[in-house]
């Protein structure tokens, strides 16, 4: 995330789509009512629901549940028609001027889809773009080129007319003109706009093209690392940032190192796979440091215990070419490819989309470990409805552990700020800190492999471990060590050059913190567990745990509270926020300035002195932004498909109906037997009205930790089902009714809340229903209620399963991410048809 959330006190139009703040992330909604009450801000909601920020918005505008590109795109056809882009930022900043591959096809010219569609899978040959013998991009600054990057977006984009995006969205035409209107105004210098997004977006077949599509207005209107832009992202957990910093998912390891593949032997040709490389001649290309940080992190994981090379050969490679995101893992959990699983801190059973599928799956498992801190619909798949506790061979071991109360350690948060929490009270019983068990387990595994050895028993037998002492036979984690070796070290001696300075050098001592990722070398002299994060550590201590309210920008940077990776930058990309001559777009709001000798106010992005002409985009190889994204997986440009479950015949922008890039786990060979879906190729009488999942504030997640109090669960008692008055009168169901709601893959009962917040939409010329369900629930605390010896209720928890009983196995092209937010289902009142 570029911004943070008190720099949404700095917009003057705040987007809401996709995402609920004023429900979900109530802090957010403080800065932006300070932004309504002392800028003027005007805030849009897009939603196909009228949420509670709906509610507090200038402007509301209805949508069909997946088709927030045909919206998007829209705007991108409005803002590049009326002539509303910022035109020097663009030229300056952004690939608009590059020349792409004539042979390149767009949509509208190829049935659909981008040149290039294999067998589900797109070659990128046509998507390159044009060099000269020195290898560098071919530009036209004048835009006029048809095959530079603006021509071409003009040209894709041509074919979203208000009138289709109507039919398509069921956004009636003035809201969405009204909504294109007061947005696209933001793209001037002193003006700034912001988009707010959360699973909304994400939680698609085209999740990261949603974003994209965003990410795409906003450098057409400027609105990219200035004070009150961005893209905002709404974290549904308060350090969802620092769990894929520290690599949660499997495709990097920490700091956004790309994890390597089986084709990647050795150490040198990993780094030469993922060191990007330019031509152009400004560019300062900061990935180009990716050996120092590949080469920092092996040793912070193995230390001096041999060398970096010997370390990463016994790193784990992935298969070259394969997925391992969640659908899959379950997918092949369900086909007996594993014999055990830790679920840590998490609850598939009920988290996870077809949870039907992932809780048999559990039941192919000889053994399942549960981390968490009560039993839940995961440890305890074994007794979940429908299932014979007699015909299950899992094993499962329940390991309590400590709330974030119970423990110290740092989180980071949705403004890349890393704040550290402290200790306030000891865990009960036998629950143990995470990195407690993680101690325990790893000093047990380490001395079986030093006892019976092993395949590479080198890779668990040599990994450094200083974090902590072992007090009567128990290992302390001590997470300020952890977080000491995340900042890394010199391992060694070394005079070293300043890299800022040419020619001045400082001596460091074995043992010294590194004071930044600037410093950190290539040759395993240094140690960083996460590059990033390397300054939060130093000589002033550990910055996570400042509390400075100093704010000298008025901008609320405030750069002594905690700290904010990279270097403490509150803004990523800064350098955008001032014109090519190093003078600010909008004085009024300057996130950096040049005082004459030094840049003032935030810390600055690699962006050299003023007119020097390195664009600031410095994590992009050729320094600018990205209009144009051939690295993507299902096309260079954002282009409308329909969900795979859709309530419509076709889709309107083009003869291709759903993403083509996606993975179909129904395809014979790939998925199993219950990988099931309705309205695919034609609607589908049985499921015909759209259903979405989303949050309520008095829950959080799955529920774990909220439906066992029974203050909660007063408020929000179990599963419900909203929908329009025009809906309920057709399945004669009313307020307070139970009904069941069902897909092609399962069923689940709720209450149903009879509503004006949904409407029925217009879908060219057809009325098309949608329903909404929360996901926090599911059926142990139903099972589990208590009863005092009167039978009377001594303890209300909540009732209900599941929302994921509902939801598809299928997902975004590039993520794998499930499509939770537009699937199809019936809703019946309970014993009715």
């Amino acid at each position: 995330m570029t911004n943070h959330w008190i720099d949404f006190k700095n917009s003057d139009v705040i987007l809401i789509m996709g995402s609920n703040p004023a429900s979900n992330h109530p802090v957010s909604f403080k800065w932006i009512q300070e932004a309504v009450d002392k800028r003027g801000a005007k805030i849009i909601c897009v939603d196909p629901r009228f949420t509670q920020s709906a509610a507090k918005a200038h402007l509301y505008a209805p949508l069909r549940s997946g088709t927030d590109i045909a919206f998007l795109g829209g705007m991108i056809k409005y803002i590049l028609d009326n002539n509303l882009y910022f035109e020097e930022y663009i030229k300056n900043y952004t690939n608009a001027s590059f020349l792409v591959n004539p042979a390149l096809k767009l949509p509208g010219d190829n049935k659909g889809v981008f040149s290039g569609l294999a067998d589900g899978k797109y070659i990128k040959d046509t998507w390159s773009y044009q060099t000269d013998g020195g290898g560098v991009i071919k530009k036209d600054p004048s835009l006029k080129d048809p095959n530079c990057v603006f021509q071409l977006l003009k040209k894709h984009y041509s074919r979203y007319t208000p009138e289709l995006v109507t039919r398509i969205t069921g956004t009636p035409k003035d809201k969405l003109l009204e909504v294109y209107k007061l947005y696209a105004a933001t793209g001037k210098p002193d003006k700034a706009g912001v988009e707010l997004y959360a699973m909304g977006w994400t939680q698609h077949t085209v999740g990261v093209q949603n974003i994209r599509s965003m990410c795409m207005i906003q450098l057409l209107l400027g609105n990219m690392g200035i004070a009150g832009g961005g893209v905002a992202a709404m974290r549904g957990e308060s350090n969802v940032q620092g769990s894929t910093d520290h690599a949660l998912l499997f495709h990097i390891w920490p700091g956004y190192l790309g994890t390597p593949t089986a084709s990647m032997p050795t150490l040198s040709v990993y780094n030469e796979k993922r060191t990007p490389k330019t031509k152009e001649a400004n560019s300062l290309n900061w990935w180009k440091n990716f050996p120092k940080y590949s080469a920092s992190l092996l040793r912070s994981f193995y230390g001096m215990n041999m060398s970096i090379e010997d370390a990463y050969k016994i790193m784990p490679k992935l298969d070259d070419g394969a997925n391992y995101s969640w659908l899959v893992l379950f997918d092949q959990m369900y086909k007996e490819k594993f014999t055990g699983f830790f679920a840590w801190g998490m609850n598939p059973a009920c988290s996870g989309a077809h949870s039907n599928k992932v809780r048999q799956a559990m039941t192919k498992l000889d053994w399942m470990v549960n981390v968490n801190l009560f039993d839940n619909e995961t440890g305890s798949f074994w007794r979940s409805p429908g299932m014979d506790p007699t015909k299950i061979k899992t094993e499962v071991f329940m390991l309590p552990c400590a709330a974030s109360i119970e423990k110290e350690g740092s989180i980071a948060n949705s403004g890349r700020m890393m704040q550290w929490r402290y200790k306030a009270v000891n865990p009960p019983g036998e629950a143990l800190p995470d990195g407690d068990i993680m101690s325990e387990i790893f000093f047990k595994v380490k001395e079986l492999y030093e006892k019976n050895g092993g395949p590479h028993k080198e890779a668990i037998t040599q990994l450094s471990w200083p974090y902590g002492k072992k007090v009567g036979g128990h290992f302390h984690y001590d997470p300020r060590k952890v977080a000491a070796e995340i900042n890394g070290y010199f391992l060694v001696d070394k005079k070293v050059e300043n890299p800022l300075k040419k020619g001045e050098f400082k001596e460091f001592k074995k043992g010294d913190l590194v004071p930044t990722f600037a410093w950190l070398q290539d040759d395993g002299s240094t140690s960083s567990g996460c590059w990033i994060y390397c300054g939060s550590v130093g000589e002033k201590g550990n910055l996570a745990m400042r509390r400075g309210t100093a704010d000298a920008t008025g901008l609320g940077l405030y750069p002594e509270w905690a700290w904010t990776w990279p270097v403490n930058r509150r803004i990523i990309y800064n350098g955008a926020s001032v014109d090519p001559n190093g003078n600010p777009w909008d004085p009024s709001r300057a996130v950096i300035k040049w005082d004459g000798a030094k840049w003032t106010g935030d810390v600055p992005d690699g962006v050299g002195n003023p007119g020097a002409g390195r664009p600031p985009f410095i994590m992009k190889p050729d320094g600018v932004a990205s209009l144009y994204g051939p690295g993507l997986a299902d096309g260079p440009f954002p282009e409308h498909y329909e969900p795979l479950e859709c309530p419509v015949e076709k889709n309107l922008m083009s003869p291709q109906k759903s993403n083509p890039a996606v993975k179909r786990f129904d395809k014979k060979g790939v998925g199993s037997d219950l990988d099931v879906f309705s309205g695919v190729d034609s609607c589908d009488p049985k499921y015909p009205f759209i259903c979405s999942t989303y949050r309520v504030s008095e829950h959080w997640q799955t529920g774990v930790l909220t439906r066992w109090c029974p203050w909660l669960a007063e408020m929000q008692p179990g599963m419900f089902c909203e929908m329009s008055q025009e809906l309920a009168e057709d399945k004669e169901i009313k307020s307070g009714d139970k009904v069941i709601v069902k897909s092609a893959r399962g069923e689940v009962e709720a209450t149903a809340i009879v509503t004006h917040r949904f409407k029925p939409f217009d879908i060219d010329g057809n009325v098309i229903h949608e329903v909404g369900i929360p996901w926090h629930f599911g059926w142990i605390t139903t099972a589990d209620r208590k009863y005092d010896s009167l039978d009377k209720k001594a303890e209300v928890f909540t009732e209900g399963d599941a929302a994921n009983l509902l939801t598809p196995s299928i997902g975004d092209a590039n993520t794998m991410i499930p499509e939770s937010k537009a699937f199809m289902v019936n809703v019946v009142k309970k014993g009715g048809k």
